[in-house]
């Protein structure tokens, strides 16, 4: 036996294979524990209806697929697959869908996988039983299928016992053990297990689990209409379960599924209907499974109408039966994947679909061994990732409901979630809402995107209408509001960036040995610097500020940067980190004109050498203490002036009455994000991720190499050798074509890449768009194209910065 104790609650298709992939890595000292028989345990696997569809504008959640795909593709029991490549037809029937096609073929070309648009003739060639009158066109993906989710249960359970993991059947779970904050075992209804490791696969059930570790667990279980026909006549005689391409119908929220000579239909398309943990029954007590809750025919009458005109062969048929069965939704569709904050050593494996069972099992798998992933970038998925207010009840109940209404919506890259808003606001929001701002959400933040009271500023100006997807929550405003930034002075609201106190003794020392810079510098000193994993991956870009001799302020970019600071605090005490968001806030004073505005409000020396480029230093403006950093994320003079929440609109209104005799504005997210992109700043989450390293990623300039050791340095050192992928600057010519980002990038007809972060530059006059592409083809003056929805647009490799390359504007 290898390895530590691990015990897996839940056999479900995430539980085995999980079970599989860690034994596969030498771990074989595991228990795997369901309460249900095995394989078909009750849970959302076991009556699962088996597609899968890769396509998905997440490049991780595609890659968790496509390794599903290829290892299921690779089971069998006793020669019965487990996996039917049948294809995947997404249909449109009106030419929003149709247009929403051509961007999803985008996605998945993106991303590696081969994929097609057909016209509505081979649709029906493909499908011979829709009808061609209601058809506009539709993707095909072959790879994709039918997964035979219980099979490949059966199939890794085998796999894992061969290697000497138990699975025990008939086990419920009652309790967790645990000591000084690590688990230790856990009780089951016929005896405890003793664990170093406890993984909860339970699905439907994980947040009754996680509560016995006092976790909370952001999930719900919702019901999900899935009925299957009797016999199609037109279907007599298929003696093959699955012949036709599996199908969706996203229009009316429907997809369908071969079943030798009968259909199933998903329906999304009804009220949502959650549960709680608490209230799914145990399997006895359960009338088939306890996954599965009486199926509600009124609620699925509008979907085998909708069914008989799209598929006109069911007429003859008749809906035979049907359930509204269990499936896990959380607040932003990605899975909870993890370890517990406050417990080690309990881990989450959540809200994974049949979809990507295969390939979180593989993720957690690695992240246990080895402790971290190296096969996909998790940022989307990490548990820990949650913002405080995004585990309270009702936002987890209203979010997860508005996920299952919207799950086939056609959804822009820009449009804000529903209710529960307004969720945060900062101290400036009364003043933003006097002048006319347009609210997005950053965070739960309200965060403005422009004003309404800047709309004067338009006049006169040249500023391009984008296409009509990218006019969407789009404003010429935007365009006047970066413009003036450049020749004035405008004030931004930066309160939604995530900032970190990290204090102590032992502070310094801390920081140095997590950062890829040298921060441990004279007080004032603000760095640039890294996060990275252990493999060289870049975790976060951050500004770490050393406010004293013991005290250090950061620029996070979310929660996982705390959580990653605190796993790695020393066991002594002499660090504390605590986030200090919600008391603070930001304005962000940049343009040509800051020094006019700010330097008659205070008394410090704020000239070019009172306060140089990246330091810090505290002052009061008027009657307001600040904490004052130059820094500039749109390239020109400036400072972030941070004070309490308190002194928030008392600064904002300060600053403002400077500001306007000078023609200073109040400017949007909108503008920031065009500027930001001129001049060639990296946005973490879009531009990098986990997957990436600074030297890729353009931000080598980062790494300080005569520094001591650091998370990540000895990975990094072996990845500087060999950069084969490069961020690289595309500029297009045409106004008209900005794109949004996650398009394809084309060299001829091969797909080599993909748009991170999209804009048009206001004041160099062209469109931009970053992507990843190999080195050989990030040359400046290299010819690329980018697929946008039916087009190609034609873009050229760029020399960045766009804007100001001799700094001369920020050091000023």
């Amino acid at each position: 036996m290898a390895g530590p104790r691990v015990v897996i609650i839940g056999a479900g298709v995430v539980g085995a294979a999980l079970a599989e992939e860690v034994s596969a890595r030498g771990w074989t000292e595991v228990t795997v524990v369901d309460q249900g028989p095995l394989p078909a345990t009750g849970g959302s696997s076991s009556h699962a209806p088996g597609l899968v569809f890769q396509t998905n504008s997440s490049k991780t959640m595609t890659e968790l697929a496509r390794y599903t795909v290829e290892k299921f593709c690779s089971l069998d029991v006793d020669g019965e697959p487990c996996f039917l490549q049948v294809g995947g037809l997404e249909v449109a029937t009106g030419p929003e869908r149709l247009a929403e096609l051509r961007r999803r073929h985008g996605w998945i070309t993106a991303w590696g996988i081969e994929a097609r648009l057909l016209t509505p003739d081979e649709c029906v060639e493909r499908h011979p039983l829709v009808n061609r009158d209601r058809v506009l066109g539709g993707l095909l993906v072959p790879t994709d299928g039918l997964a035979k989710a219980v099979l490949a249960v059966e199939a890794q359970i085998r796999r894992a016992t061969e290697r000497g993991v138990r699975f025990l059947a008939r086990h419920e779970v009652l309790d967790i053990r645990q000591d000084d904050g690590r688990v230790t075992g856990v009780v089951t209804d016929q005896g405890e297990l003793a664990a170093d490791i406890v993984v909860c696969c339970a699905g439907i059930w994980g947040p009754k689990i996680a509560r016995m570790v006092g976790m909370n667990l952001p999930l719900t279980p919702l019901g999900h209409q899935l009925a299957w026909t009797g016999p199609v006549p037109a279907l007599a005689g298929q003696t093959q379960e699955a012949v036709r391409p599996i199908l969706r119908h996203q229009d009316a929220d429907l997809y369908y599924r071969d079943r030798f000579d009968g259909f199933g239909i998903g329906y999304y398309g009804h009220r949502p209907m959650p549960i709680t943990a608490d209230e799914i029954l145990s399997f006895d007590e359960a009338d088939e499974m306890p996954s599965v809750l009486k199926f509600t025919e009124e609620d699925f009458a509008p979907a085998w109408a909708e069914t008989q005109s799209l598929l006109p062969a069911t007429q003859e048929a008749k809906i035979e039966e049907g359930i509204n069965g269990l499936f896990s939704f959380t607040t932003d569709n990605f899975p909870l994947l993890g370890e517990s904050p406050d417990v080690k050593g309990f881990w989450v494996a959540e809200a994974v679909w049949v979809t990507h069972s295969a390939g979180v099992g593989r993720a957690v798998a690695e992240w246990l061994v080895d402790g971290h992933c190296s096969s996909f970038d998790l940022h989307e998925c990490d548990v820990n990732r949650f913002e405080p207010h995004q585990l309270s009840p009702e936002y987890v109940l209203a979010r997860d409901c508005q996920n299952f209404v919207e799950v086939y919506d056609i959804l822009h890259p820009l449009q804000p979630s529903g209710d529960p808003r307004p969720i945060r606001t900062s101290p400036f929001h009364p003043r933003q809402q006097e002048h006319g701002a347009f609210f997005l959400e950053a965070n739960g933040w309200e965060r403005p995107q422009w004003y309404e009271a800047n709309a004067s500023l338009v006049e006169g100006r040249s500023i391009p209408t984008p296409n009509d997807w990218a006019a969407q929550y789009w404003s010429p405003i935007v365009g006047a509001e970066a413009q003036v930034t450049r020749e004035t002075v405008a004030m931004y609201d930066m309160t939604a960036l995530k900032r970190l106190e990290v204090s102590g003794p032992g502070a310094a020392a801390f920081l140095e040995g997590l950062v890829t810079g040298k921060v441990a510098k004279s007080v004032g000193s603000v760095t640039y610097t890294l996060l990275l994993d252990h493999d060289g991956g870049i975790r976060s870009d951050i500004t770490v500020a050393r406010l004293s001799r013991d005290v250090f302020q950061v620029g996070a970019n979310g929660n996982l940067d705390l959580d990653w600071f605190t796993r790695h605090l020393p066991a002594d005490g002499t660090v504390q980190v605590r986030d200090i968001t919600p008391g603070t806030c930001c304005i962000g004073l940049w343009g040509p004109l800051a020094r006019k505005v700010l330097q008659p409000l205070t008394d410090e020396d704020f000239s070019a050498d009172g306060l140089k480029y990246f330091r810090a230093k505290r002052a009061h403006v008027g009657s307001v203490p600040v904490t004052a950093m130059r820094l500039s994320y749109v390239g020109e003079l400036g400072w972030e002036l941070y004070t309490t929440a308190d002194q928030g609109l008392k600064l904002w209104d300060t600053l403002w009455r400077a500001a306007r005799p000078l023609g200073g504005i109040i400017a949007g997210r909108g503008a920031f994000n065009s500027l930001r992109l001129e001049k060639g700043y990296r946005s973490f989450g879009t531009d990098m991720t986990y997957e990436h390293d600074p030297y890729e990623a353009g931000v080598g300039f980062a790494v300080r190499p005569d520094k001591g050791d650091f998370v990540g340095r000895a990975a990094l050192e072996r990845r500087k050798a060999d950069v084969r992928r490069k961020l690289t600057c595309l500029t297009v010519d045409d106004p008209r074509s900005v794109v949004m980002g996650k398009e394809p990038v084309y060299d001829g007809e091969r797909a080599v890449g993909y748009v991170t972060s999209a804009s048009y530059g206001y004041t160099i006059g062209k469109g931009i768009a970053y992507a990843w592409l190999p080195t050989e083809l990030s040359a400046p003056g290299t010819t690329l194209h980018i697929g946008y929805f039916d087009r190609r647009i034609e873009a050229v490799v760029a020399e960045e910065p766009l804007f100001d390359p001799s700094m001369s504007r920020l050091r000023g």
